[in-house]
C-alpha cells in the first residue's frame, strides 16, 4: 500500500496561487458531467472526428490475443495511456498529484507530474512532486520541467521523484500570454539539447496545447531528445487560461492558435521521432484514432482531472480500467493485436483535417519511421 503522505509545506503566494489558478481555470473549460456521461464517446466537436477509421467486418481477432503493452525509445509502457502534466507546487495540487499518482498505481498507467518549477524555486515543495513516486512506487514516473531549466536543475527534478523519464514542456505561446511569463525564447534548442545530454533518462519534449509539427520534431531529434509528445489543440487551453488571468483579457484572438493533436500526428510522422499524442483526449475512441495516425500512446489530463475533482478517486479509477477495457474492444474488433499494429489499420480523413493534410502534401497511408 501507498505510504501516508508527508505535510505539505507553504509555498510563496505568488506561485501557489497561479498553480491553483491553473486548476481553477482548466477544469472551468471541462463540460460539467457525470463519470459515466464522460465515458461515452459524445460531446463536444472536436478534430479527432474528422478521424474515421474503416470498418472491416471479418478484420477481428481474438479479445484474448490483445496486448495493449507498447515499446518505443527503450521504454516499455504496459498500456498505450497516461496521466500527463498536470499540476504540483501547492497544498492543494499536491494532493491532486497523490490521487492521480494512486489512481496510475492501481490501473497500471504512466503519470507525468505537471511542471517542477515552483519546486526548483523553492525546495520546501517538494512533496507536492515527490508524492507521485510514494504513491506509484514501481510505476513509469516522468519529471517535467521548462525549456530554460539547467542541467543541474533537470538532474534534480529526476533525482526527487527517481524519475524514468523527463518532460520538457515549451509553451511560448503560455508564456506570451501570462502576464509574469518569459519573453525570450531564443535559448530553448541549446537548452533542450544540454539537459537531454545530461540527464540519464530519456527526454520527452511536450508542447502544452498548440502542437508539435513535422519540423519541429525533426529539430528535436537533432537535439538529442527520445520522445515527441504532440500535445496539440483541443483540450486545456492555457492561452485561454493565462488571458483569463489578465486585467483586459486582451489575447482572447489566440483562443484557436497553433495544430490539433491529429493535425500534429500527421505533421509529425517519419520525422525521427517516437510519438505521443495528448490535447483533447475525450474518450477510448480518441485514444485508437491516435495509434492509428502514429502514436505509441495517448496522454489524457483534464479528462481524468474532472472526474477526480467532481467524483472522487474511487470513480477516477474506475473510469481508466472502463477506457482500457474499451480500448481493448476497439482493438480486438479492429484485428490489431498490440498498440503499433493499430497504424496500419485504414483510416479515412475528412473536414479541416482532410484540408490541413492536402495542403501540407501528408500522405495518410505514409508508414511512420520511429525510433525503437
Amino acid at each position: 500500500m501507498p505510504c501516508p503522505a508527508r505535510p505539505y509545506r507553504k509555498e510563496p503566494a505568488v506561485t501557489a496561487s497561479r498553480k491553483d489558478d491553473h486548476v481553477r481555470l482548466a477544469l472551468a473549460q471541462t463540460p460539467s458531467t457525470s463519470a459515466s456521461a464522460r465515458a461515452v464517446p459524445n460531446g463536444s466537436p472536436s478534430p479527432f472526428d474528422d478521424v474515421h477509421l474503416i470498418h472491416h467486418a471479418l478484420a477481428g481477432t481474438d479479445r484474448t490475443l490483445i496486448d495493449l503493452s507498447s515499446s518505443f525509445a527503450g521504454m516499455h509502457w504496459p498500456v498505450p495511456l497516461y496521466i500527463n502534466a498536470m499540476t504540483g507546487g501547492s497544498p492543494m495540487t499536491g494532493e491532486i498529484n497523490r490521487d492521480l499518482a494512486i489512481a496510475g498505481h492501481e490501473t497500471g498507467l504512466p503519470v507525468a507530474t505537471g511542471s517542477m518549477s515552483p519546486y526548483l524555486k523553492d525546495p520546501d515543495t517538494a512533496d507536492t512532486f515527490a508524492t507521485v513516486r510514494r504513491h506509484h512506487p514501481h510505476g513509469f514516473i516522468m519529471a517535467n520541467v521548462n525549456a530554460l531549466a539547467t542541467p543541474e536543475q533537470a538532474r534534480r527534478a529526476v533525482g526527487l521523484l527517481e524519475a524514468n523519464a523527463l518532460q520538457i514542456h515549451i509553451n511560448a505561446v503560455q508564456e506570451t500570454v501570462m502576464p509574469e511569463g518569459d519573453r525570450s525564447f531564443g535559448s530553448w534548442p541549446a537548452s533542450i539539447e544540454a539537459i537531454a545530454t545530461a540527464v540519464a533518462v530519456p527526454v520527452i519534449v511536450k508542447e502544452v496545447g498548440f502542437g508539435l509539427s513535422g519540423i519541429t520534431v525533426s529539430q528535436l531529434a537533432d537535439l538529442g531528445v527520445a520522445v515527441a509528445d504532440v500535445a496539440g489543440g483541443g483540450g486545456t487551453n492555457f492561452a485561454a487560461i493565462e488571458n483569463g488571468r489578465r486585467e483586459q483579457a486582451d489575447y482572447s484572438y489566440l483562443n484557436s492558435w497553433g495544430l490539433s493533436t491529429p493535425a500534429a500526428l500527421l505533421d509529425a510522422r517519419g520525422c525521427g521521432l517516437p510519438l505521443l499524442a495528448s490535447g483533447g483526449i475525450r474518450h477510448p475512441l480518441d485514444v485508437v484514432r491516435s495509434l492509428a495516425l502514429g502514436a505509441h500512446a495517448a496522454g489524457v489530463s483534464a479528462a481524468f482531472l474532472a472526474t477526480l475533482q467532481r467524483d472522487g478517486l474511487a470513480p477516477l479509477i474506475s473510469q481508466i480500467q472502463q477506457w482500457l477495457d474499451q480500448i481493448t474492444a476497439l482493438m480486438t474488433v479492429l484485428g490489431a493485436h498490440c498498440p503499433a499494429e493499430v497504424s496500419s489499420c485504414d483510416v479515412v480523413l475528412t473536414g479541416s483535417l482532410y484540408d490541413f493534410a492536402r495542403q501540407r502534401c501528408l500522405d495518410i497511408k505514409t508508414s511512420t519511421e520511429e525510433t525503437a
